[in-house]
């Protein structure tokens, strides 16, 4: 009975005249964001770490037999340490490279000083 009562429901008449727009707040950008929000937890290795524990299982956790999967997970580990460590140095003096899709908030202001808002 519901399905049929809410299928009888009429609609409201669009209305003929546009909706007037009412500006609350200025509609622009500021001229600088902070870094409250940045923070993010980035997980790395993920494959390396699951083949590693994998052969653990098979192995009955002999570390020996498993050299070289738990080779692989730290020379991952380490490689990742050094890519963000420099990625950190980048944004921290605010360096732009192009392509980045994930600014820091150091970064956007170098943005923002560069193309400010026209008043």
């Amino acid at each position: 009975m519901k399905i049929f009562s809410s299928l009888l429901i009429i609609s409201r008449p669009i209305p003929k005249e546009p909706v007037p727009f009412k500006e609350m707040l200025p509609l622009k950008l500021r001229a600088t964001v902070s870094g409250k929000g940045g923070k993010s937890s980035d997980v790395c290795c993920i494959h390396e770490m699951s083949v590693m524990f994998a052969c653990f299982k098979e192995n009955e956790f002999n570390q020996d037999l498993c050299s070289k999967e738990v080779e692989k997970f730290q020379m991952c580990y380490k490689d990742n340490l050094k890519t963000s460590k420099t990625k950190k140095e980048r944004e921290a003096k605010g360096v732009l490279t192009p392509g980045e899709k994930k600014l820091s908030h150091k970064q956007l202001n170098v943005l923002l000083k560069k193309f400010p808002n026209v008043k």
